[in-house]
């Protein structure tokens, strides 16, 4: 479903700010795949989705998606393949407009527009059907603004609207990063539903090691701009976070240092 070959990108090339981002990345996802990303602070993490997504174009390397090349497919073009949540729960959504014309928006991504309401009732229902599978008791706030929501709220609503389309790939930003443990854990239970229920192809970037470990099927850490442990099936499931730990310090020779990560363990 996703394939990328020798991805490379240097911001500021030629000036003394220059900083390689990724160098030489290699990743190739299968149909289904759930995939959680972790790493140090700098070491490609988003720049690597922000590839995927076309928010710019690498200095050399190739993005398939599905069998068609992208490299060169400008951002709103590649937006038909993708779904994406990011870590503000203030992105995704448009906060002045109700939930379900939220949906109705995330519902016509990619299709022409006609002169016609923007929400039918049989939509509405249909909305309302899905919101419940949250339990949030979002179902009863069909006319809410999203922009009176909580932040875990928000995240569950741009949840549905990145997959209700059911993307080629879903492109998770840290999107639990902001919230509180509590509703950390429920939007991140809202996602592995959403994902196994839609057999989505994902990419979760992470900080937390044990959510990392705990969902997906398979594990990337990412140092300098490159993926240096690639886990997978029962040896993910029986991972720890030390021996996660020294699986990076022997892919790299140096000890994992990021406090961010450290402390989320």
């Amino acid at each position: 479903m996703l394939k990328i070959r020798d991805l490379q990108k240097t911001f500021n090339p030629g000036t003394i700010n220059a900083k390689t981002a990724l160098a030489g990345f290699d990743l190739t996802l299968n149909n289904g795949d759930f995939v959680t990303v972790i790493g140090g602070n700098g070491a490609g993490k988003s720049t690597m989705l922000n590839a995927i997504a076309g928010v710019w174009k690498p200095d050399y390397g190739t993005i398939e998606i599905d069998g068609v090349d992208v490299t060169g497919m400008p951002e709103h073009k590649r937006a038909k393949f993708l779904g994406r949540v990011f870590q503000d729960p203030m992105k995704g959504t448009s906060p002045d407009m109700e939930i379900a014309e939220n949906l109705s928006i995330a519902a016509r991504r990619g299709t022409k527009r006609k002169l016609k309401w923007g929400c039918t009732r049989k939509e509405r229902e249909s909305y309302r059907a899905l919101l419940a599978q949250l339990d949030l008791g979002l179902e009863d706030r069909l006319s809410t603004k999203v922009g009176l929501l909580s932040g875990g709220q928000r995240q569950a609503v741009t949840l549905l609207m990145a997959t209700l389309r059911k993307p080629k790939i879903l492109l998770l930003d840290e999107h639990t990063a902001a919230l509180d443990p509590k509703t950390a854990a429920k939007v991140l239970e809202i996602t592995d539903k959403l994902v196994r229920e839609n057999n989505l192809t994902t990419l979760m970037i992470t900080h937390n090691m044990h959510d990392a470990i705990a969902y997906g099927n398979r594990l990337i850490m990412m140092h300098e701009g490159r993926v240096i442990v690639d886990v997978s099936g029962e040896e993910k499931k029986k991972l720890t976070i030390e021996q996660l730990l020294g699986l990076f310090e022997a892919a790299s020779g140096k000890q994992f240092s990021d406090d961010k990560v450290m402390l989320s363990k």
